[in-house]
């Protein structure tokens, strides 16, 4: 049985074009990466493993990590082989914020998370196929791994002055609280993730963030030290507005997937109030709309056509694929009602 769910989850997707690397590029999906040449050739050969990881630091994803559903569900279309990893043990430490320590939360919280999470992501991949999905828990492999194992089979191939440059860590200790070496080892779990599953299904391909590029590449040095092999890793770019504030923020807020967190009426309201500057971006990305047809609302936004059919087509499209056709109709009638 497909876990996916209903086709309605993915509105206007279609078939992905041969060479997918291509299409992330003209999506605005890709802000850094390994050898380009090389992730383009490989992107259009054989079916390879890919991974991207989510922690649960929260009971929901939100729209910072739809960016990376999607991508995931693009690379699928085209072939590839996903597997989503739920971060069991990461969630548990947390990777380092810029200014101040995680809250610790406790392991029976965490793994009500990892649950949910599951679930979440499950909503957005297909387990059908040769080229079925695949959900991991990171806990699988570090639970069993003694402390000792730790430093003597993983911590001996890094160096501490190359961590420390790291961006989320240099800036941590500049800071006055510094950092703890609980957050300090975070990219070293990282980095053993994306081994263990080069290990075990031969996965060769890491994407996430932008701003998680340091713990992307701690995996990808991690498997040339030990196993002598090259793998790849790309990050896109962090969403933000014209005017340069954060996306997927509401006065301090995420706009969560999880419809008890954010209603669909919010959460369609949200994309209907975009901005006529960002509106063909957010389609690009969030949407699995054609570029032909992306092209006509983009020629509309230019001549400031007022009924703002690119913003309407761009909340039905995100809105139907989080949370469903019902909901998104829902929606659409109480914002009709209210503007009588």
């Amino acid at each position: 049985m497909n876990k996916r769910g209903s086709a309605e989850s993915m509105a206007g997707e279609g078939r992905e074009p041969e060479n997918v690397w291509d299409e992330l590029v003209w999506r605005g999906l890709i802000q850094v990466s390994t050898d380009r040449e090389e992730l383009r050739a490989l992107l259009a050969g054989p079916p390879v493993v890919y991974y991207c990881g989510f922690d649960p630091t929260a009971p929901s994803l939100h729209l910072g990590h739809l960016v990376q559903l999607l991508t995931m569900r693009r690379l699928q279309l085209a072939g590839h082989r996903p597997v989503g990893l739920v971060g069991g043990s990461t969630g548990l430490i947390g990777d380092p914020r810029p200014t101040a320590e995680r809250t610790l939360h406790s392991r029976a919280t965490v793994a009500e998370w990892v649950d949910k999470l599951k679930s979440q992501l499950e909503r957005y991949l297909s387990f059908e196929g040769d080229n079925s999905a695949r959900i991991v828990d990171n806990l699988a492999w570090t639970a069993p791994l003694s402390a000792l194992d730790y430093l003597r089979e993983i911590g001996t191939h890094y160096r501490v002055g190359t961590m420390v440059k790291k961006d989320a860590v240099s800036s941590r200790l500049a800071s006055a609280e510094g950092i703890s070496y609980t957050e300090f080892s975070y990219q070293i779990l990282q980095g053993l993730d994306f081994l263990e599953l080069h290990r075990q299904l031969g996965c060769v391909l890491q994407t996430g963030g932008a701003d998680q590029w340091g713990n992307l590449m701690s995996g990808t040095a991690l498997i040339r030290r030990v196993e002598g092999k090259s793998v790849h890793a790309f990050g896109t770019p962090l969403i933000t507005n014209s005017d340069g504030t954060k996306f997927g923020k509401s006065e301090g807020n995420a706009i969560w997937l999880d419809a008890d967190m954010c209603s669909p009426y919010s959460f369609y309201r949200f994309w209907l109030d975009t901005d006529d500057s960002d509106v063909i971006a957010r389609l690009k990305i969030f949407t699995f709309l054609s570029r032909p047809e992306i092209e006509e609302y983009e020629a509309a936004v230019a001549t400031d056509a007022p009924d703002r059919a690119a913003q309407r087509r761009l909340a039905f499209e995100v809105t139907t694929q989080v949370h469903g056709s019902a909901a998104t109709e829902t929606a659409i009638r109480r914002i009709h009602d209210s503007s009588r």
